[in-house]
């Protein structure tokens, strides 16, 4: 047997549950995906699922579909038969990225997370703008965010890489660690416990499945040497897992990404830069772009030393890069209505036809 409270499951959850369960449905929380088969913890342990018929009906986006890290409402059956996942509660969090390749579309990364640590290596990969990058994702999900510097035992000038990180990242906590050495990992496991999620995101070769190793203690997520002469990973988890630690906590370890698109973002902008945002409101403008406006406190900080060129710069750059996302996202949206409405017009004058005995005549 599990206990759900282990794995996350709270007073909070089971009221929200409880209708499901007068249907004799039982929570579930998804431990791993791929394609349409789920594993999904319950009660009764770990059972493999399937999405109910009925459910794939009303699933419209791929961002709907049952994601490691939620809570589903699951009709248990005994295995080899698959459990019947009917319903995904509301996520409390979630953490997007738009999905790789030309379609604009959004990639779940993993749900209802309490902290989202980005994993920065201190090697010759440390960027601190795609560290900005990363922190504007978790942001708009609305998991907690912790950097986290591995490979400290191969930082060249480690005190001048802390500076950089704590530049990017504002207030949030940065933890310097090593998987290897061990350093830190105290306090990397101290951000855990009971019940509580955390995810470990960054690019492919930053450690992250060696840290995870390393609090579960043992090799429990594959991990190979990372090459010499460019400092990247041979090879990487491929597959996204929830996993228990011994000593309380739950971990989801996310694919190494080669390539990191921002998905559609509100206020994680604002939150990851949030030196950029005060400024802002003491601009003439409400609506000041920050690039030609007279009165713009962003651009005189900038030229006074205040803020410095390379953030800013930044900035600009991802909210041109967030602009174009939300255009490219509201042309689909209209091209994907357009054809629907089509369909039903095309529908509704099939069916006008039949009733009329056109739609007979018209097949002789």
């Amino acid at each position: 047997m599990v206990d759900l409270l282990d794995i996350g499951w709270d007073a909070e959850w089971e009221r929200v549950f409880a209708p499901y369960r007068a249907d004799g449905l039982v929570p579930g929380r998804v431990a791993t995906e791929d394609r349409q088969a789920f594993a999904v913890v319950t009660e009764h342990g770990e059972l493999p699922a399937r999405i109910a018929g009925r459910m794939l009906q009303t699933i419209d986006t791929t961002e709907a579909w049952p994601k490691v890290g939620d809570w589903v409402a699951v009709m248990p059956k005994t295995p080899p038969s698959r459990s019947v996942i009917h319903h995904v509660l509301t996520r409390r969090t979630s953490l997007i990225r738009k999905a790789a390749g030309r379609e604009t579309a959004p990639q779940v990364l993993a749900t209802n997370v309490d902290t989202a640590f980005v994993v920065q290596a201190l090697d010759q990969t440390f960027n601190a703008r795609r560290l900005e990058r990363f922190l504007v994702m978790v942001h708009e999900g609305g998991a907690q965010a912790v950097v986290v510097l591995n490979k400290a035992d191969l930082a060249d000038d480690l005190e001048a890489c802390i500076a950089e990180a704590q530049a990017s990242a504002g207030s949030v906590p940065i933890l310097v660690v090593s998987a290897r050495t061990r350093k830190g990992l105290g306090e990397l496991r101290a951000r855990l416990g009971k019940g509580r999620t955390c995810v470990f995101v960054g690019t492919s070769g930053v450690g992250k499945s060696s840290l995870i190793n390393r609090l579960y203690g043992e090799a429990v997520q594959a991990t190979l040497e990372v090459r010499e002469q460019d400092d990247k990973g041979r090879h990487t988890t491929s597959w996204r897992e929830l996993i228990l630690l011994p000593g309380g906590g739950l971990v989801i370890d996310t694919p190494g990404m080669r390539e990191f698109h921002l998905w559609l973002a509100d206020g994680g902008l604002a939150d990851a830069f949030p030196d950029v945002a005060e400024l802002a409101l003491k601009c003439h403008f409400r609506a000041c772009s920050h690039l030609t406006e007279q009165k713009c406190a962003v651009r005189e900080a900038v030229e006074t030393g205040r803020l410095a060129a390379e953030r800013f710069a930044a900035f600009r750059k991802l909210r041109q890069e967030l602009d174009f996302l939300a255009r490219e996202r509201r042309d689909h949206t209209y091209a994907q209505r357009r054809r629907q409405a089509r369909g039903r017009r095309r529908s509704a004058t099939e069916a006008t036809l039949d009733r009329s005995g056109w739609g007979d005549r018209s097949q002789e």
